[in-house]
């Protein structure tokens, strides 16, 4: 059977992507990593993109007039590679899919959304919000990608605890854990499904 077609949109040091490549070197996922974008150059990201000898092209948001100019020029990179799932990983920008793409796009959130979602929350400003808040418990979600950040369908989330002491960077470690294990879980799921492999 076919694999997937996974094309990934990063902005930074592509640690979301190494951990797809990790699942994917270990077994525990499934797919064929098709492309990258990424909106920043210089970054780890396009870098290790690069090692696994996987297309990458980098589109600067500034290099663009609008928005949706932006996600035009990925889009029409993009489409030579015939992507079955678009995969967010870490991407800052505003995505909009191709109008006729009918497979998945998805996102991770490190938090359990609805709860801080949504514009400007992002990284450390997501733990440290979770830290102010005195909340008992945080985590990772994946979700659609809709037309307005963070607010797409819920696939699935990963609760993990917050404890006493726990500043930032200790929260974000135990967060970013759950999104190993979490994200390439979901995307093998998806795979089947836009391969014909089973719900």
């Amino acid at each position: 059977m076919s694999r997937a077609r996974v094309a990934v949109l990063l902005s930074g040091s592509g640690r979301t992507l190494e951990n797809f490549f990790a699942a994917l070197d270990d077994g525990r996922l499934d797919v064929e990593i098709v492309a990258v974008v990424s909106s920043r150059r210089g970054v780890g990201g396009v870098r290790i993109a690069r090692d696994r000898g996987v297309p990458v092209e980098v589109f600067p948001r500034k290099a663009f007039g609008s928005v949706a100019e932006h996600n035009a020029a990925i889009n029409a990179w993009l489409a030579s590679f015939r992507p079955q799932i678009i995969s967010l990983a870490g991407y800052l920008c505003f995505y909009i899919p191709p109008a006729d793409f009918t497979g998945p796009v998805i996102n991770i959130h490190p938090a359990l959304l609805p709860r801080y979602g949504g514009q400007g929350y992002y990284g450390d400003k997501v733990h440290a919000a979770v830290l102010a808040a005195e909340d008992t418990e945080s985590g990772c979600t994946v979700h659609h990608v809709s037309d307005e950040y963070d607010a797409g369908g819920i696939i699935a989330q990963e609760k993990v605890p917050v404890l006493p002491g726990d500043d930032v960077p200790a929260l974000a470690r135990r967060v970013f854990a759950a999104e190993c294990r979490l994200y390439p879980r979901v995307l093998q799921d998806l795979a089947r499904q836009v391969t014909g492999g089973g719900e």
